[in-house]
């Protein structure tokens, strides 16, 4: 498990490495990419041409060579980007419908990129810590035994809440929602989300933040189940090989056994001083979509009974 929602990443003094008969230089740049390995995130909006467009996608994908750390089906946003990727992210009559998160930068192939209607990636170093035997951690953390799970509120206990979330605060809205999406009685409504975070920080903030993301891990995020299962230094969005000035700093995605843990959470008075204390003045946009794993098995599993 890493320590918090951010990477901090020290570049290494060039070093000699033998490779047969011949000394090669190992560059701070090479020692970087050999430790934090590319993965793509992409976000996707399919077209409808299908009865099930998901089903339809999830049946492509299971045919192609794609091997993907993480396929999610996005539920909602819980914070909005306001400065970056805004005119991509929220585009009207945009409502994304996957995370597809693949352990390389390849373009998607033709037969899955075809079903796909609205698309947008961005690119970032993943410390090979987390992706080595991902599959193993995250079916554990998808499927944990019940009673290693943190105990929730009772559901008559009063949340304090705000008029917005934008702050990771408990808004009056998302509590509501919660409480709807929780009483479906589901296997969606009641496992594991996973919450992708993009994160930009103030010229000098980082270490500010970092701060937060080591309380995230000790205290505050853990004590509610909660696990920065991937986070990475963004290097390009879009496709594009660099990144560009303004752009986004890392992703993250974040592990919850239930929204309701990540509610209990948001209503913490322990886990709101931190926040503020540490985390919002040190961002200079972020956002976060609620997505699940579990529903994209709940359609596989219809599709293997049909």
């Amino acid at each position: 498990m890493i320590l918090g929602f951010s990477v901090n990443v020290s570049l290494r003094v060039p070093l000699q490495k033998s490779c047969r008969s011949k000394t090669i230089f190992s560059s701070p740049l090479v020692d970087l990419v050999n430790t934090m390995p590319l993965c793509t995130l992409h976000l996707l909006a399919l077209h409808n041409t299908t009865p099930n467009p998901i089903s339809t996608f999830l049946s492509a994908l299971k045919s192609s060579p794609i091997k993907p750390l993480v396929v999610s089906r996005v539920i909602r946003w819980i914070i909005l980007p306001t400065k970056i990727s805004t005119e991509h992210l929220l585009a009207r009559n945009i409502t994304w419908d996957l995370l597809l998160i693949l352990p390389s930068t390849d373009e998607l192939p033709t037969n899955i990129a075809e079903l796909v209607q609205h698309h947008w990636s961005v690119t970032a170093g993943v410390p090979s810590r987390l992706t080595n035997d991902f599959a193993k951690t995250n079916e554990k953390l998808l499927h944990p035994d019940a009673g290693t799970l943190p105990p929730l509120s009772p559901p008559s206990s009063t949340k304090k809440t705000t008029q917005s979330s934008q702050d990771l605060e408990l808004s009056a809205d998302l509590n509501a929602w919660i409480d709807s999406f929780v009483q479906s009685g589901s296997k969606v409504g009641t496992g594991a989300v996973s919450m992708f975070n993009l994160l930009a920080f103030h010229p000098g903030k980082k270490e500010q933040y970092l701060k937060y993301g080591a309380a995230f891990a000790e205290s505050i995020g853990s004590r509610h189940g909660g696990n920065a299962k991937i986070v990475g230094n963004v290097t390009g969005v879009n496709g594009k090989k660099e990144r560009e000035e303004g752009e986004w700093d890392e992703i993250a995605l974040a592990h919850y056994p239930s929204i309701a843990h990540f509610r209990d959470m948001l209503a913490s008075g322990d886990y709101q001083e931190v926040n503020h204390r540490y985390r919002v003045g040190s961002l200079r946009d972020t956002c976060i979509l609620m997505t699940s794993e579990i529903a994209v098995e709940e359609v596989g599993e219809m599709r293997a009974r049909l």
